[in-house]
């Protein structure tokens, strides 16, 4: 048994269970962050325990197995229902208790539904969904109703910010239901987008975006898909005189017996559709995102809108209906569009790609909470490889200036270090990067051909690497050599278009 102190209240003991549980919401951080919140308020699991309008949440924290968890630092954020909100919640069920639901892992599921493994106040929360997921690895969607935050769509905070020696508390008026189905099931359940569920069966992106998980590494640890699909409804084709999936697939090609091929138009409609990652309305950011072939991208601008492929001519774009759009799924986020978005090539934009933002590297308990080294520069990663003693991930969640998300790549001695970029769509680029290399000379090398020699005395953020104008959209690769034994702090590469 592990034993932790609980402030001036004696000592607790913490299951190994309990330990594996922090690691997974926290991670094994040699460095942790320490919760430095000053405070004689109640640990989380002594308020639910101690306030009897909270007892049948509490039943089931403590069916979890979860009392011990809310009693250490922390930080946590908990979402929490009163007993009449649990009892309606049971009602819905056609039950009166918990017991009574065949689920035996009811308990623990709706506990971790409600926990987020930081500490989020409502001064945090915009119109998307809260930035860290809970203890499911879901993300909670968040939006406004006059002055009231709603989650997932359906639970309201009525009173916020309650504060905890160990996170914050927020009392709200209904459950928050799982999220147990995919994007493409969730438009599926829905027969407002009824044209938009048969294109996707048609095309068999079907079997992408239902799919939620997959085996992952040699541990056969699972792995979460992510997505965004931008949905079209029913009623935005019917104006177009499109009625059923026929008129749809004429709309868009001529080869209606090979809609499953990546070179057919309407393949390419469907696909165009569907970008990697989720990205929750709070998350969009002025660049380009990829679609799911990663051949072509989408342009978001934002100003005092969402604006989807923005055409500087004639001012139309295409936006959300904002009221449809955030909804949660098991591997992503959907969101309802107000045109067709037809398929176009956008100008390219500038492009800042993270060292560190990779899909192998993000997979680790590591990522986001403290350093991991690693000896293998040829196995370890898809898309990143080196030379050298090791290759670190070098994360530090404060005074770390301008490293874009508190990291990047660090390695040091005598090195080298080479990324491949995703698709980076075609067009004429000036490339930057920022890197600092401990005071030494670095050699650059983009696709195999040197193109920079940079000095130490060159500034880390401005030097050029070189211009470059490729035909293809496509990736790349980029390779950073020491000249002499130093340190590497590699945290993007920059590529801005020339006009």
């Amino acid at each position: 048994m592990i034993m932790i102190k609980k402030f001036d209240r004696g000592m607790i003991r913490v299951s190994s269970t309990l330990v594996l549980f922090i690691l997974f919401l926290f991670g094994c951080n040699d460095n942790p962050v320490i919760w430095d919140k000053k405070s004689d308020e109640l640990v989380i699991s002594e308020f639910i325990n101690t306030q009897e309008e909270y007892s049948e949440f509490g039943k089931l924290v403590e069916a979890a197995g979860l009392d011990g968890l809310l009693s250490v630092r922390g930080p946590f954020t908990l979402f929490l229902p009163s007993n009449s909100v649990m009892q309606e919640y049971y009602a819905k069920m056609g039950v009166s208790s918990y017991t009574e639901i065949p689920d035996p892992d009811f308990a623990k599921k709706l506990v971790y539904n409600h926990l987020i493994g930081s500490d989020i106040q409502s001064g945090d929360i915009g119109l998307g969904a809260i930035k860290d997921t809970n203890a499911l690895g879901d993300y909670l969607v968040t939006e406004f109703l006059s002055s009231d935050i709603i989650i997932n769509k359906q639970s309201k905070i009525i009173d916020r910010d309650v504060p905890a020696s160990n996170g914050t508390i927020h009392l709200i008026d209904h459950v928050i239901d799982p999220v147990t189905v995919s994007v493409y099931d969730y438009i599926a359940s829905n027969p407002s987008y009824s044209l938009f569920k048969q294109g996707l069966e048609k095309t068999g992106l079907k079997d992408t975006l239902q799919t939620i998980s997959f085996p992952y590494g040699s541990t056969g640890k699972l792995a979460r898909n992510r997505f965004t699909v931008l949905a079209v409804p029913d009623t935005l084709y019917n104006r177009y005189g499109i009625t059923n999936i026929d008129d749809l697939i004429a709309r868009y090609t001529d080869r209606p017996d090979s809609v499953e091929y990546l070179v057919n138009g309407f393949y390419r409609y469907m696909e165009y559709h569907c970008l990697l990652g989720t990205h929750f309305l709070n998350n969009l950011t002025t660049r380009l995102y990829p679609i799911l072939s990663s051949d072509n991208n989408i342009s978001v601008l934002i100003d005092n809108e969402y604006r989807l492929n923005f055409d500087k001519l004639t001012k139309e774009y295409t936006g959300f209906y904002k009221e449809q759009s955030n909804i949660p799924a098991k591997n992503g986020t959907i969101h309802t569009i107000n045109s067709l978005l037809e398929v176009s090539e956008p100008e390219p934009t500038p492009i800042t790609i993270e060292t560190t933002d990779y899909f192998d590297m993000k997979q680790g308990d590591f990522y986001g909470k403290y350093y991991m080294r690693w000896h293998d520069g040829q196995n370890t990663f898809a898309k990143i490889k080196w030379e050298g003693d090791y290759l670190l991930y070098y994360f530090k969640d404060h005074d770390t200036g301008k490293v874009l998300n508190d990291d990047c790549l660090s390695m040091s001695g005598w090195w080298w270090c080479e990324i491949t970029t995703p698709k980076i769509m075609k067009g004429k680029y000036k490339l930057t990067s920022n890197l600092w290399s401990g005071q030494i000379d670095y050699a650059v090398y983009v696709d195999g051909v040197q193109t920079a020699q940079i000095k130490k005395a060159d500034p880390a953020e401005a030097t050029s690497w070189g211009e470059f104008n490729w035909p293809n959209t496509e990736e790349h690769k980029i390779k950073v050599v020491a000249m002499s034994s130093g340190l590497l702090f590699w945290d993007t590469v920059i590529f801005t278009p020339i006009k």
